[in-house]
C-alpha cells in the first residue's frame, strides 16, 4: 500500500495558496461586502472619542461670548423691606420700610482687554478646531487599521488552517508508511508534533482574530462583517517625498493648533497688560423707597455717573502674570517648532515605511513561489527515498513562514499608506470621499457668538 503524497499536497494547500497567489484580500469581497470606506464613514458618525471631541469644540466656542460680555451692561434688581419699631415716652410705634432698585453699568474702556480677550477666545477654537482635525484623523487611521488587520488575522487563519490539514494528511502518510514499513515509528511522531503545533497556532490565530474584531467594533461602532478587499489608499498618498513634505507644513492639523495657540498666548499677553491702564464706565440706576410716617411717604431718586478707575499699585500681582504669560508664549512659540520637526520627522518615517512594506511584498512573493517549489520538490524526493518526513515537514514550515510573511507585507503596506497619508494631514472625510454627513463646526460658533442671553444649546439641551 503506498499513500499518494503528491495529491495529498494539492488538496491540502490549495486554499492557501490561492489566498496567497491572489494576494491579501482576495476572497474577502462580495457584492454586498462592507467596503473600508464604508467603515471610515461609520467611524466618522459613531465613534464616540470623535464625538466627545466635537463636543469639546463647542464648549471652546463658549468662550468668544464670555469675552464679548465685555461690551455688554450689566443690569441688576434689587430690593429690601423690612420692619422698624420705635419706643418714645413708653409709646410703641411700628412702621414698614421698602424699597427697590435698578442699576445699569456700561463698560466704555477696559484697557482694551475685551478686543484683546476676544481674538483671544478666537484663536482658541481655531486651535480646537485643528484639534478636532487631529482627533478625526487618529479615529480614521485606528478604523481603517483595525478594517485590514480583521481581513489580515481571517487569511492568516485560513493558512494555519491549510497548514493543519496539510499536517493531519502528513500523519496519516506517515502511519500507512509505517503500517507497510516503508517508515518509522520516528516519522510518525515527528508528523504528530508538527501537527499538533499546527493546532495550537490556529488556536492563536483564532485569538487574534476575535481580539482584532473586537478593536473593530470599538472603533466603528458595528460588527465587522463580510469585508471587502477593496482598498483605494493609493489613490491619495502623495507621489514623492517632497510632495509629502510640502502638503505636511501647510495640511498638519498638529501645526496648523500649534500656531493658533501661539496667537491665543500672544493675545494673552496683551489681555493681561491691559489690566495696567484706566477703566471708565458709565453707571446709572433708578430707585423708589417706601417710608411710612416720615415727611413724604414715596422717595423717588434717579442718578447716572461716569468712572475712570486708575490702577497705581496692586502689589505686584499683574506685572508677574504679564511675565508669567510672555514665558508661556515663549513656550508656545518653541512648541511649535517641536511640532514642524515632529511632523517632519513622521512623514518622513512613514514615507520609508511604505517603500520599504512595498518591497517587502515583492520579496516575499518570491519567497512564496521559491519555498512552494521546494515543498514540491523535497516530496517529490521523498518518494524515492532521498528524501525524510522530517525534510517535508520543514519545508512545509518554511512555506507558511514565508507565507504568513507575505500577509503581513501586505497589511503593512495598506496601513501603511494610511499613516502617511495622516502623517500628511489629508485622512479626513472631505479628502478620503467619504459619503457622509460632514459636521460643521462653524455651524454651531456662529449660533452661539453673538448670543446675549439664553440657557439651551443650539440644539435645544
Amino acid at each position: 500500500m503506498r499513500f499518494d503524497l503528491k495529491s495529498s499536497l494539492r488538496t491540502a494547500v490549495a486554499a492557501g495558496a490561492f489566498l496567497v497567489a491572489s494576494g491579501l484580500f482576495t476572497g474577502f469581497g462580495s457584492a454586498q461586502a462592507e467596503t473600508i470606506k464604508e467603515a471610515l464613514a461609520l467611524a466618522y458618525s459613531n465613534n464616540p472619542t470623535l464625538n466627545a471631541a466635537r463636543a469639546q469644540l463647542r464648549s471652546v466656542d463658549e468662550r468668544v461670548p464670555q469675552a464679548l460680555s465685555g461690551w455688554r451692561p450689566n443690569v441688576s434688581a434689587s430690593g429690601e423691606i423690612g420692619r422698624i419699631r420705635s419706643a418714645n415716652d413708653g409709646l410703641d410705634t411700628y412702621r414698614t420700610n421698602s424699597s427697590i432698585a435698578l442699576s445699569v453699568s456700561q463698560a466704555l474702556f477696559r484697557g482694551f482687554r475685551t478686543v484683546n480677550s476676544t481674538k483671544q477666545a478666537e484663536a482658541l477654537v481655531r486651535a480646537q478646531r485643528a484639534s478636532l482635525e487631529s482627533t478625526e484623523q487618529d479615529v480614521l487611521l485606528a478604523a481603517a487599521q483595525s478594517y485590514v488587520d480583521v481581513i489580515r488575522d481571517t487569511a492568516l487563519v485560513s493558512l494555519q488552517r491549510s497548514d493543519l490539514q496539510f499536517l493531519t494528511e502528513q500523519v496519516r502518510a506517515a502511519k500507512d508508511r509505517f503500517e507497510v514499513g516503508e517508515g518509522t515509528r520516528t516519522d510518525v511522531s515527528q508528523a504528530e508534533a508538527r501537527a499538533a503545533e499546527a493546532s495550537a497556532r490556529v488556536n492563536s490565530a483564532l485569538a487574534s482574530l476575535n481580539a482584532s474584531r473586537a478593536i473593530y467594533r470599538q472603533v466603528v461602532g458595528t460588527d465587522a462583517k463580510n469585508l471587502s478587499a477593496d482598498t483605494f489608499i493609493e489613490t491619495v498618498v502623495p507621489n514623492s517625498l517632497e510632495d509629502a513634505l510640502g502638503a505636511s507644513s501647510a495640511t498638519q492639523p498638529l501645526i496648523v493648533q500649534s500656531q493658533h495657540l501661539v496667537d491665543a498666548a500672544t493675545f494673552n499677553v496683551k489681555t493681561i497688560e491691559g489690566e495696567l491702564l484706566p477703566t471708565v464706565t458709565v453707571d446709572g440706576s433708578v430707585s423708589r423707597t417706601w417710608q411710612p410716617g416720615g415727611t413724604t411717604d414715596i422717595n423717588d431718586s434717579a442718578s447716572i455717573f461716569g468712572r475712570v478707575n486708575i490702577p497705581i499699585y496692586q502689589g505686584g500681582a499683574v506685572s508677574s502674570r504679564v511675565r508669567q504669560a510672555k514665558e508661556e508664549l515663549g513656550q508656545a512659540q518653541l512648541q511649535l517648532d517641536v511640532i514642524r520637526d515632529q511632523v517632519r520627522a513622521n512623514v518622513i518615517s512613514a514615507w520609508g515605511n511604505y517603500q520599504a512594506a512595498g518591497a517587502s511584498i515583492e520579496a516575499a512573493r518570491a519567497a512564496v513561489e521559491a519555498s512552494q517549489l521546494a515543498l514540491e520538490g523535497v516530496i517529490e524526493e521523498q518518494r524515492v527515498g532521498q528524501r525524510t518526513t522530517l525534510d517535508v515537514l520543514d519545508a512545509q514550515r518554511e512555506l507558511v513562514n514565508q507565507r504568513v510573511n507575505l500577509v503581513s507585507a501586505q497589511r503593512n503596506r495598506i496601513v501603511g499608506g494610511y499613516q502617511l497619508v495622516s502623517a500628511v494631514g489629508r485622512l479626513d472625510a472631505g479628502s478620503l470621499g467619504l459619503s457622509v454627513a460632514r459636521y460643521e463646526p462653524k455651524k454651531h460658533y456662529k449660533a452661539v457668538r453673538d448670543k446675549w442671553y439664553g440657557l439651551r444649546t443650539p440644539d435645544g439641551r
